[in-house]
């Protein structure tokens, strides 16, 4: 089970990561999101 809950980890952190990458700067500047952050509010979407 543990190699499955890794996996869909990886998953929703790779999906958070896109989202955000897509969204444009003004997008994340609404959100308070710099676009350097992205990767750092993926890992904690991961973690709920």
């Amino acid at each position: 089970m543990n190699i499955l809950r890794t996996y869909q980890n990886w998953r929703r952190y790779r999906s958070t990561v896109a989202e955000l990458s897509s969204l444009s700067n003004r997008e994340l500047n609404d959100l308070g999101i710099n676009r350097s952050e992205i990767p750092y509010v993926a890992r904690q979407s991961r973690q709920r």
